[in-house]
């Protein structure tokens, strides 16, 4: 999982292939068990598939694109926000819901 900043964000989100940014914060425990199971989908899939965002370091973003609670994974295209799921019921789940954007995000990092 590649960590960005505010800056890198903001030119990453406009990438026409869809990104799939996991916006979190160091002191929330939800986050922590949520980030566990992104590595571990990025260490079976032997690829980076997330970025990493720091909510409380960026939060003209998460005003901007009215993220309401971390965790939250979040793909963007071209600009625009196409899906968030702020609940990491398991890693089959995240797996399920994110195939389309895993597979697309690989092809086109």
């Amino acid at each position: 999982m590649q960590e960005i900043d505010r800056k890198q964000v903001k030119f990453l989100t406009h990438k026409k292939h869809p990104q799939i940014v996991f916006v979190n914060s160091p002191f929330c425990g939800t986050c922590k068990v949520a980030k566990r199971m992104l590595k571990y989908i990025e260490e079976t899939l032997e690829q980076d598939k997330f970025y990493e965002l720091n909510a409380t370091l960026a939060p003209e973003f998460m005003q901007e694109h009215n993220i309401t609670s971390v965790p939250c994974l979040i793909v963007f295209q071209s600009g625009e926000p196409l899906e968030r799921m702020y609940t990491f019921h398991s890693v089959p789940y995240i797996l399920k819901e994110m195939s389309p954007y895993l597979t697309q995000a690989a092809q086109k990092k």
